[in-house]
């Protein structure tokens, strides 16, 4: 900041106030507070990829229950296996299907944004798209694991309060993120981070033409894999607040994903360990 007054107007003035009026004179008219520089959201998104995905290739259980007024319908379980791209950085995943007994060892892959799923009844895979329904209000896209900051450029909306899945009020950025890459899940995500820790909070997801789809709350963090993440998703329609889907992960473990198993070729001779 540019000092307004010359040294002998200083010095005349300074003679005439208290000591220390003319110290916070002095030390206001030659000091400038920092600015600080405001958050940069692809990075935070990246903060937040981080605490829901290791950097490293695991395996984790994934648990979807569907209700309908408060009443189970229906449920699913999948083993899931996942190993980081050393290019791109997304991951790429291989999905087994474990119960109900009638999708036992079905597979599902994505390898960067192509899905393939492989019914070992008929031994033949086809190309899928995430959009596509799941279980509930689970998409294919929901049960992969994704780095967002690779597919969504993100901007910062706000800095908020909001509630977290378990009725906790969280200071929060929200961010808002348009998706960068074809074939991607959702056109655009809203999503709330805790400014403190970068735990994702609460995700809405939309539709091209901003139809609601989704509201998701992340919660139940526990340490998995050497960071605190969230352990279980709770999906709510856009519409039908009454149709909640469940997604809960579990048996986290560091493993080894073969670059085999990540090829559509391979699908038919997957044997799992």
């Amino acid at each position: 900041m540019k000092n307004l007054f010359s040294k002998s107007a200083l010095a005349s003035l300074s003679l005439s106030l208290p000591i220390s009026l003319t110290i916070s004179l002095t030390l206001g008219l030659t000091l400038s507070p920092a600015i600080a520089a405001p958050p940069d959201a692809q990075s935070i998104l990246a903060a937040s990829d981080a605490v829901r995905n290791p950097d490293f290739p695991f395996g984790l259980t994934t648990t979807l229950i569907e209700y309908r007024n408060g009443k189970q319908t229906d449920s699913s379980t999948l083993a899931v296996y996942s190993r980081a791209d050393t290019k791109s950085g997304q991951f790429r995943n291989l999905i087994r299907f474990v119960a109900p007994a009638r999708d036992a060892n079905k597979l599902m892959l994505k390898n960067g944004n192509d899905l393939w799923f492989y019914d070992p009844a008929n031994k033949a895979s086809i190309r899928i798209s995430p959009q596509q329904r799941l279980l509930g209000q689970a998409a294919n896209g929901d049960v992969v694991t994704v780095n967002l900051a690779k597919d969504y450029q993100a901007s910062l909306a706000a800095e908020e309060d909001t509630q977290d899945g378990e009725r906790q009020t969280r200071h929060c950025y929200k961010l808002a993120l348009a998706a960068i890459t074809p074939d991607v899940t959702y056109h655009h995500i809203e999503l709330w981070i805790d400014t403190s820790n970068n735990h994702p909070i609460k995700a809405r997801y939309y539709t091209e033409s901003a139809r609601l789809l989704k509201t998701a709350y992340f919660r139940h963090y526990q340490k998995q894999l050497g960071q605190e993440r969230p352990t279980e998703t709770v999906i709510i329609d856009g519409l039908d607040p009454q149709w909640v889907t469940l997604l809960r992960l579990s048996d986290y473990a560091k493993r080894e994903v073969p670059e085999a198993w990540l090829q559509r070729d391979y699908l038919s001779r997957f044997k799992p360990d």
